[in-house]
């Protein structure tokens, strides 16, 4: 059997045209993988009106409802997070004890078809959290089709030098984030699986040795090239404009670009673009006015897409010293526009960035951060040829490497090893790392 002819039940649990994050990427991925090898698709019926927006027919997916578990676990993990935007973790945690119930209602949907042998593979690729066991793996195994895992990815400690950060997030359940592995289904989940595809180089080397053979690196992100149409030619970098774009949000670290960058705003030599809204939003004001620099610091607060296209396209740097990022979806973006990346080597962002294309800082104390973004955006500043030749090199980087077309030709292969009963010897290497 060719993996151009294998029949794929693809569940995306979380997948919708209309959202962002994760139900973007479910969707994202799900799609290209259908598009590339076909397949069927299974989402949760929240997803159900934003898949029939977007064209999709009823042969092409599938809506389970488990709202019954799903919307009062929702509404639990909303209390206890801690806030808006905060308690990731727990959040996740919750997840975990929703997510089972889904498996359930595609198990009582699709068992006579897999059964019957309809499918060839099963690939989940949401959730993407390591936590989240499969309770169909070890069913499957016993009918003989392959189930394809990922990509996972996530756990990323918290850096010690940053864990007040940790606590104004309330991550409480961070400190002891390791005890999912002891959960029941984290061992036969792996064990059972044909196949795990790691979004990240951490989620990778936190694999147990026993299954480490049957992991392969694929970086979690991607883009689609039409929401990212060439932005044409860069003003002249004077001022220099450096952009953030995420939640303002504690550990994502718009204070210390803010910081960095203001000995060179007082100057006249760097804007700053700071796009975003988040509960760090006041107090991000505040710091803009005590450094003097509230002239230079534009807060653009939450910005559509049709129109961030529009911001981006003016800028020179993406500012982005988050100190905890899992994919980093939001620096692909940014490179797609030609803007050059500034980011922390620690998580996913450090993995999709080369010297080619931008600069991956040192993890350090706040401080040491603070000062390594200041030296590299007064780099920079000081150099408009690199920045001219980076921000080619940099969306010519992401059209060629991180296309979701090019992601599913990678899984695609994943695809075709399992079905010859091996796995594949190349991926998607193409960070500075691999």
């Amino acid at each position: 059997m060719t993996a151009s002819a294998v029949r794929v039940l693809l569940l995306a649990e979380a997948a919708n045209p209309e959202w962002t994050s994760v139900p973007l990427e479910g969707w994202s991925h799900s799609r290209a993988i259908q598009a590339l090898v076909g397949g069927h698709i299974v989402t949760q019926i929240r997803n159900k009106a934003g898949f029939e927006r977007a064209g999709m027919q009823p042969h092409q997916f599938t809506a389970i409802d488990s709202e019954a578990v799903a919307a009062p676990m929702y509404r639990l993990a909303s209390f206890l997070r801690g806030g808006s935007n905060k308690g990731w973790t727990t959040v996740t945690a919750i997840q975990a004890l929703a997510y089972p119930y889904f498996e359930h209602q595609v198990w009582k949907a699709f068992e006579s078809r897999l059964r019957a042998g309809e499918f060839d593979i099963v690939h989940r690729i949401t959730p993407l959290s390591p936590t989240m066991p499969s309770l169909i793996a070890g069913k499957l195994k016993k009918l003989g089709i392959p189930f394809v895992l990922g990509p996972l990815n996530g756990g990323v400690p918290w850096p010690k030098e940053f864990d007040r950060a940790r606590r104004r997030e309330r991550e409480w359940l961070s400190y002891i984030r390791g005890a999912y592995k002891l959960l029941p289904g984290y061992r036969s989940t792996r064990r059972n699986a044909a196949a795990i595809i790691c979004g990240s180089y951490a989620t990778l080397e936190q694999m147990p040795k026993w299954c480490r053979d049957k992991c392969v690196y694929i970086p979690e992100n991607a883009i689609d090239p039409a929401r990212f149409p060439d932005p044409g030619p860069k003003p002249e970098p004077k001022p220099l404009r450096v952009a953030f774009v995420g939640r303002l949000v504690p550990y994502k670290g718009a204070d210390m670009l803010i910081e960095a960058a203001a000995p060179l705003v007082k100057s006249g030599a760097v804007v700053l673009d700071i796009i975003g809204d988040g509960p760090e939003l006041q107090s991000l004001r505040r710091l803009a006015r005590d450094l003097g620099v509230e002239a230079g610091v534009e807060f653009a607060g939450w910005v559509p897409h049709a129109s961030l296209h529009s911001r981006l396209a003016q800028a020179h740097v993406f500012g982005f010293p988050s100190v905890r990022e899992f994919g980093g979806a939001v620096v692909l973006e940014a490179m797609a526009m030609g803007l050059v990346p500034i980011v922390i080597d620690y998580g996913g962002p450090g993995e999709l960035v080369t010297k080619e294309t931008g600069i991956a800082l040192s993890l350090g104390t706040r401080a040491q951060v603070i000062d390594r973004l200041r030296q590299a955006i007064l780099v920079l500043a000081s150099d408009p040829y690199r920045i001219a030749s980076m921000s080619r090199a940099s969306r010519t980087h992401v059209l060629e490497h991180f296309t979701w077309s090019t992601k599913a030709v990678s899984v695609r292969s994943v695809y075709q090893a399992v079905c010859e009963g091996s796995m594949p010897t190349e991926t998607m290497t193409c960070s500075h790392k691999a």
